[in-house]
């Protein structure tokens, strides 16, 4: 076995002493760090290497950190009106699951100008969840001149994260579902809604 093998089997025990002593040490410094700030290189880099990420130029590395837990509803003062169903303020449920706000909130302000390749977990404490988010630079000649990665230097690649269009994205979207029990699904939850609402006859029937 190489020595991803063995690193990816470790990972997969992560009550074992070694990986609870990692993360509890690793989850007290980055707590000390900014919210989001750049890693020198990938916490986990066999997992790294599996979504798509090489150690060359052009590819960079975010460690984001998002709080856990259920979201509160926006609004003003705790004031809610009309019916009692709807007073619910707090343990509102997300339908997006934090890795892809965790992408979000890297893509939208710190890399503007970098594509979101993909993202991965790190860690994990009792408030926060930490990710690592694969950027990649479209304006860098190694990645312009690499015709595995320049797919993602078309301009219809434009923040992919904010569009659901990442594996995290499609996941929450419910695409990773196939088949029949998927009918409601594809393209989009919204699309699938309108085209129930319209009754739609031919004209001579």
């Amino acid at each position: 076995m190489g020595a991803y093998k063995y690193l990816e089997e470790l990972w997969k025990k992560k009550q074992s002493d070694v990986l609870r002593f990692l993360l509890r040490v690793r989850t007290w410094e980055y707590r000390h760090l900014p919210a989001v700030h750049r890693a020198s290189r990938p916490t986990r880099p066999d997992k790294a290497r599996r979504l798509g990420y090489k150690a060359k130029q052009g590819f960079v590395i975010y460690r984001v950190r998002v709080r856990r837990g259920d979201r509160k509803k926006m609004v003003s003062k705790g004031i809610v009106y009309g019916k009692p169903k709807h007073h619910g303020i707090r343990k509102q449920k997300s339908t997006r699951n934090l890795r892809s706000v965790a992408e979000e909130r890297v893509g939208r302000k710190v890399c503007a100008g970098l594509r979101v390749l993909n993202s991965y977990w790190v860690a994990q404490d009792a408030t926060y969840k930490f990710f690592e988010v694969i950027m990649v630079d479209p304006s860098h000649n190694a990645i312009r001149k690499n015709t595995r990665y320049n797919w993602i230097c078309d301009a219809t690649h434009k923040h992919r994260e904010l569009r659901g269009l990442t594996s995290a994205g499609k996941k929450y979207r419910g695409l990773r579902t196939k088949g029949g029990g998927a009918a409601r699904l594809r393209p989009s939850r919204r699309a699938t809604w309108r085209r129930r609402q319209f009754l739609q006859l031919r004209r001579y029937r």
